[in-house]
């Protein structure tokens, strides 16, 4: 259980695949961020991870923010902060409309 955040560790997530050493899963963690940060951005959301911290941090233009344990919970607190339902692979989540 993190005791800054009240989450507790999600060791061999499916997300985590392929990442063999400590190195390898940090690396692939900040690249997940990348990746959620540009289908958020249509949406005016960001999403922080410390690499530390358990989950995810999600922030929304106002200064709302929420901390998620996973992906399944980003996009339902996306969905929430964004006022509509937020699907990663629509066209707009994917720059296509």
């Amino acid at each position: 259980m993190c005791s800054a955040c009240g989450y507790p560790a999600a060791p061999g997530h499916w997300t985590d695949a392929g990442a063999a050493t400590p190195g390898e899963r940090l690396r692939l963690r900040f690249t997940r961020v990348a990746a959620v940060n540009r289908l958020l951005a249509p949406y005016g959301l960001k999403a922080h991870d410390d690499g530390a911290t358990p989950g995810l941090q999600l922030f929304a233009p106002d200064g709302r923010r929420e901390l998620v344990a996973d992906l399944e919970a980003l996009w339902a607190a996306a969905g929430r902060m964004a006022g509509v339902p937020i699907d990663p692979l629509s066209p707009r989540a994917l720059g296509d409309g």
